[in-house]
């Protein structure tokens, strides 16, 4: 079955590393046909093994070979077509929307740290099949509060997230 693994903080806040050894992590780990889709950790491979299982098997690898705590969250070539054909926003060059792929559940966490939040002009979020997007103008992503309870610690573990475009890149490769 074909397989694509979101990795949480590759290439930010000093950790570092190169797709081409992930690729190498998770060959070295029994997935097949593996490939990366840009540098932000969007790893596309095929396994036999139970989805559950290999969370637990490519968290516990990317940690031993980065010496990091490796977060990520797999999904189906299925499920992960649904984060592009899902998302409520019309493409709109002054915005930038993202999806969120996470733990069972994160998108009502999500929807209500968003909530709570002061947001900036015409910031919005939706709930669609069960992933949360959020769209926010250009140059606000980092700035908007929402952005910021992204990176709380107690949330590391929860979600990780992605420009909706990357989906599409994603999709043309699997």
């Amino acid at each position: 079955m074909q397989y694509c693994a979101f990795l949480r903080g590759v290439n930010v806040k000093g950790t570092n590393m190169k797709m081409a050894e992930v690729c190498k992590v998770f060959n070295d780990a029994g997935m097949e046909n593996v490939s990366s889709v840009l540098a932000s950790g969007n790893i596309i491979f095929s396994s036999d093994k139970n989805i559950s299982d290999l969370k637990t098997i490519l968290e516990k690898a990317m940690s031993e070979y980065f010496n990091y705590e490796a977060f990520l969250f797999v999904k189906t070539a299925e499920e992960t077509e649904l984060y592009w054909t899902k998302n409520p926003f019309d493409k709109n060059e002054e915005f930038h929307t993202y999806a969120f792929v996470g733990r069972e559940n994160v998108e009502n966490i999500l929807m209500n740290e968003f909530e709570n939040a002061s947001k900036s002009e015409n910031e919005k979020a939706e709930i669609v099949n069960n992933i949360f997007y959020w769209q926010v103008s250009k140059g606000n992503t980092l700035d908007s509060s929402f952005g910021k309870v992204l990176g709380k610690k107690s949330l590391k573990d929860q979600f990780t997230s992605r420009n909706i475009n990357t989906f599409e890149k994603i999709l043309k490769k699997i």
